[in-house]
This record gives C-alpha cells, sequence and structure tokens, in this order.
C-alpha cells in the first residue's frame, strides 16, 4: 500500500498513520496489564476473559511490531540512506526479540493452563519486558522515522 505512494510526504506519513494506531494499541495493552496486575492473586477465576483479552492483544501488538512497524520503519532509514540509524536499529531490535519470545511465552501458557499459581511472577517478568521493549521502540521511531520528519514535509 504505502509503496505505491508517489511523495515522500504521502508515503512517510502514511508511517505516521501506523505508528500512530500501533501506539494507541500500545496504550490498551498498558490499560489492561495494570488491570491484571492489580487483580488479587488469590482469587484466580478473577482474571477469567481479561487475561484472555490481554493476550490477544500482547500478540497483536507484537506482531504489529514486527510484520508492519519495524519493516516501515527499516523501509524509510533505508530510503533516507541513514546507516547510522539502520545500525542502531540492528542494536535495538536485539533488545526487542527476547522479549518478543518472553510475550509469546506468557500467552501461550495462559491459554493453555487454568493454573494461575505463578501469574504474579510472569506479570511481573513480562513487565520488564515490555519496559525494555517500549523504550527500545521509541528509539526505533525516534532514529528511522522523526529524525527524517524534516526532509519528508
Amino acid at each position: 500500500m504505502l509503496e505505491n505512494c508517489k511523495t515522500a510526504k504521502e508515503r512517510w506519513g502514511g508511517v505516521s498513520a501506523i505508528i500512530d494506531r500501533w501506539l494507541q494499541e500500545r496504550q490498551d495493552l498498558l490499560v489492561r496489564f495494570c488491570d491484571l496486575s492489580s487483580k488479587d492473586n488469590q482469587e484466580q477465576t478473577s482474571y477469567g476473559d481479561s487475561l484472555r483479552t490481554f493476550c490477544q492483544i500482547l500478540v497483536d501488538y507484537v506482531s504489529a511490531g514486527h510484520f508492519e512497524v519495524y519493516d516501515q520503519l527499516i523501509r524509510e532509514g533505508k530510503e533516507f540512506n541513514d546507516k547510522p540509524a539502520l545500525r542502531t536499529a540492528q542494536t535495538l531490535y536485539k533488545k526487542i526479540d527476547p522479549t518478543t519470545d518472553l510475550a509469546l511465552d506468557f500467552n501461550d501458557k495462559y491459554l493453555e493452563t487454568d493454573d494461575l499459581d505463578a501469574i504474579g511472577r510472569d506479570l511481573s517478568q513480562l513487565g520488564e519486558a515490555l519496559e525494555t521493549r517500549f523504550a527500545a521502540e521509541d528509539e526505533m521511531i525516534s532514529v528511522l522515522h522523526t529524525a527524517h520528519k524534516n526532509q519528508v514535509a
């Protein structure tokens, strides 16, 4: 879709819309994460649908990053021949990749089991991973997209 745009403004403005939508999804993910984290670990039945919904949003968010957002950011860096930014992105991706595995493992575990004995610990680990991921993603957006804002205008 974005490849068919004729001007840089059309093309990279579309990336801004993708990023905005993705960051809104991140906000929803965080709200649901906080909701789950505040639940009483002793009352396992209180997780139910909210845990399933959280897992779905988590996988959607992670997938959108890998299969939509990062690809667009890398294309933008290549189009602007921003080699330092592309090197930075490689380093950032190495920070993001392990958080993907942890998020998918969390999803797989809690969609397949009713055993919630470790949910508090698992949510804590996931929260730390998400914090690392969000910081790396924000930096990737900054060096590969926001840095080119004036060139697009």
